[in-house]
């Protein structure tokens, strides 16, 4: 008996999950199902043995393996559980993002294989990507496809503590409609090494630039960041609030850091990032009387950043004049967390965040979503999640960024459908209260009174 392997759908977004069944096995027959993927010339591996079922099917989306990479059902676990074959390589994407990823499926049984594959896009067919170089802006905007003015809402994408320019979500924003701006700061062509000193006048300009190439559905502008970007965003809505239609802050930081491991030695991890106005902001390690790097710097490797920032975070007037006036931010703001973070204490930073728009009344939506045992590096769906270790792209420390796989795998999922519906929703919103207020100034222009 020859096993028949089937992957459905074969070709679809990354973000689209995939079914994979081996039929005409013996029940009870054991099936080895490996896969492999081909990352930026890296391969990537992961294998899992299962035991067919009385009718003869093994179906990932119903069946649990024995043995293997992953643990439980999980139709996609096979992915979320690759690994790189002798290499460190944390690299998920193919240079260019708009090169697919290819991956061969192999099912084994009672010494019969069968073979298939398939593929995952970052960018649909049709979505355009256009580098970008002026007004002193370093990015790349990716359109769905079709796109013309005023079609499709925008948002803004902002790198964290590795800099450079985030073209994997950018490429599926825009495959999920909307204008999509990668916008790097530090890292990039022309730009400098180092996240010190970053004016934030330079991510109004490119809001600004962004409005004005696109002309966005409903003038709508979100602003989407993770890590150093999740504290950005926040900032950047509470600075230019009039600016920025949502937040999106995937594990942010409610109060201004220093330049931290992403610093310009020159300066130092506790000079400061941000400036505004050509002054630097306030940094949570600026005057602490309880600061320490001690707990990252000689604790055990691979070292838990989280560990440092928990001991800045018990000074409590530091915390408060560093903190981000998110009362001021005038949209929706989603929050993205999880418990176990290791750079980090985005769980907590994310609560400050919550508590003080509860307290002030928000009136804009505000979501928090909070993955238990997940770690920093919450991304989107049916990409690997077991490289947790890893060298600091700038300072090149050693270290965790907390979550184990499965959860990790979890929280990309989750998060990336909730991000979506969240959006969709301020669009939706946006769009409904344009009209009224377009009403309201009408009708102020027509009252008595109010001419000349």
């Amino acid at each position: 008996m020859v096993p028949t392997l089937s992957i459905q759908p074969a070709d679809a977004l990354i973000d689209v999950p995939r079914q994979i069944r081996v039929e005409h096995v013996a029940p009870g027959q054991t099936v080895e199902i490996t896969a492999l993927t081909r990352r930026n010339g890296v391969l990537w591996q992961s294998q899992a043995a299962f035991v067919a079922g009385e009718d003869g099917v093994v179906d990932l989306s119903r069946d649990a393996p024995v043995s293997g990479d992953y643990g439980g059902v999980s139709p996609m676990g096979l992915i979320w559980s690759q690994s790189p074959v002798d290499s460190p390589s944390r690299e998920h994407f193919n240079h260019p993002v708009t090169e697919a990823l290819v991956t061969e499926v192999v099912a084994r049984a009672a010494g019969a294989q069968s073979i298939a594959r398939f593929t995952q896009r970052l960018a649909a067919d049709g979505v355009t990507r256009q580098e970008v170089r002026e007004e002193g802006l370093v990015g790349t905007l990716y359109l769905p496809p079709g796109a013309t003015p005023g079609s499709h809402p925008a948002v803004l994408i902002l790198n964290g503590s590795g800099g450079g320019i985030n073209e994997p979500r950018a490429a599926l924003y825009a495959s999920r409609g909307y204008a999509a701006f990668a916008l790097a700061y530090f890292k990039a062509p022309g730009l400098s090494d180092y996240i010190s000193n970053t004016p934030l006048e330079y991510f109004q300009t490119g809001l600004r630039w962004l409005r004005k190439k696109v002309q966005p559905k409903h003038d709508f502008v979100a602003i989407s960041g993770q890590s150093r970007g999740g504290e950005l965003v926040l900032l950047l809505g509470a600075t230019f609030p009039t600016e920025v239609s949502a937040v999106v802050a995937y594990v942010p930081g409610a109060v201004v850091h220093s330049g931290q491991n992403a610093c310009d030695p020159k300066i130092g991890r506790e000079g400061p990032t941000w400036l505004l106005g050509g002054k630097p902001l306030p940094h949570v390690w600026e005057n602490n009387r309880t600061a320490t790097w001690a707990p990252f710097d000689e604790g055990p490797s691979p070292h838990r950043h989280e560990k440092a920032i928990l001991t800045a975070l018990q000074d409590p007037d530091a915390v408060a004049r560093a903190r981000i006036k998110v009362e001021d931010i005038q949209g929706p703001v989603m929050l993205l967390s999880a418990t176990d973070d290791g750079s980090w204490p985005s769980s907590l930073y994310s609560k400050m965040v919550r508590d003080k728009l509860a307290e002030v009344r928000h009136p804009y939506p505000v979501q928090w979503l909070d993955y238990e045992n997940g770690g920093h590096s919450i991304l989107f769906p049916y990409v690997p999640t077991t490289q947790l270790v890893y060298a600091h792209p700038v300072s090149g420390k050693i270290s965790t960024s907390g979550g184990n796989p499965k959860d990790n795998a979890r929280a990309d999922q989750e998060s990336w459908e909730g991000v979506l519906k969240f959006l969709d929703a301020a669009v939706k919103a946006r769009g409904q209260a344009a009209p009224s207020a377009d009403r309201a100034q009408a009708g102020a222009a027509a009252t008595p009174g109010n001419a000349g």
